[in-house]
């Protein structure tokens, strides 16, 4: 059990600062600055200007946040395959 229960907010990103933070504008009209979960940063998940995350607050301290989910968007996709066309000859770096 943890000493105290992380609450959970759904915010919009404004900006991206130095350091992997965010700037968050939340549901509740709060501004607040996130960082990127490790989970996130393992997975290798950008997060854009714009896009709706969920933010992981201490009761403690409801200036800072911890960024732990990217929703993914709403939007259509084109269907359009990204990079071009493959080219022969040349393996996939990984």
């Amino acid at each position: 059990m943890a000493k105290e229960e992380l609450i959970q907010f759904e915010g919009l990103v404004t900006e991206i600062l130095p350091d992997a933070r965010y700037r968050v504008q939340l549901d509740a009209g709060h501004e607040i600055v996130a960082y990127t979960a490790g989970k996130m940063k393992k997975n290798r998940i950008k997060t854009l200007a714009g896009d709706r995350v969920t933010i992981e607050m201490s009761p403690y301290d409801l200036e800072k946040g911890r960024l732990i989910f990217r929703h993914k968007d709403e939007r259509p996709s084109t269907g359009a395959p990204r990079g071009g066309p493959p080219r022969s000859g040349q393996f996939r770096r990984r």
